[in-house]
């Protein structure tokens, strides 16, 4: 077993323990941070370092198309931005001019970022989405809803619609998958409507290889 599919499984070991009930919120984010540290900052491309393994190619048909979401200039917060190489492709791809900000739960990784970006340095921020209270609101909010656990998600939309997405801005769900290694993307439009929301928007960009979504996309209006 890899090392990469080592952190995959004590991630999943992690997600197994919250579920049961053993592990609190607290540790759940703990864990998950020194998961996500070793992985990034193990890896010296730009996508490695923001978690993905595929090539550039790839990592385009992934995250291009949350670009699609940003229908006006505006204020654009990645949470779990880790190195901030998708705020510096979402800038060039947006249709809109966008000010980009990015919040990160693990010191090192949001520090890298901060060297990586000089520029915006001062708009990395660190901190745990579920608690972070932020300097200012945005609007358009992009995040996943695997960064909380399972039974605080319903309480995380929420909280970023009324706390974190200006008035009129766009929360965006992304969920990822890759048939190829047999993940499916996660389904965020059905979550967020078991969570009574219906989102504005929402499309999914089929995997190069075929065999299912590569990338979903959820839009609600705050």
């Amino acid at each position: 077993m890899s090392r990469r599919d080592e952190l995959r499984a004590q991630a999943a070991a992690l997600i197994e323990a919250r579920g049961r009930g053993e592990i609190n919120d607290e540790r759940w984010f703990a864990g998950m941070a020194t998961i996500f540290e070793e992985a990034y900052l193990a890896e010296e491309s730009p996508r490695g370092q923001s978690g993905f393994g595929g090539d550039e190619a790839r990592w385009e048909a992934a995250r291009r198309p949350i670009a699609e979401a940003v229908d006006r200039d505006g204020a654009f917060l990645d949470i779990g931005c880790a190195n901030g190489h998708l705020l510096e492709c979402l800038v060039r791809w947006a249709p809109h001019r966008l000010e980009p900000f990015g919040l990160e739960l693990v010191p090192a990784v949001a520090e890298l970022a901060r060297r990586r970006l000089p520029q915006w340095a001062d708009r990395i921020f660190v901190g745990n989405a579920l608690t972070w209270d932020p300097p200012r609101r945005f609007d358009f909010v992009r995040t996943e809803l695997v960064y909380v656990p399972e039974e605080r998600r319903p309480a995380y939309v929420g909280r970023l619609l009324d706390r974190v997405v200006a008035p009129g801005g766009r929360l965006i769900v992304c969920g990822y998958g890759s048939p190829r290694s047999a993940l499916v993307a996660d389904p965020v439009g059905d979550h967020l409507r078991s969570y009574d929301y219906e989102p504005e928007l929402e499309h999914a960009a089929e995997a190069p290889e075929g065999g299912g979504a590569i990338v979903v996309v959820a839009c609600l209006r705050a």
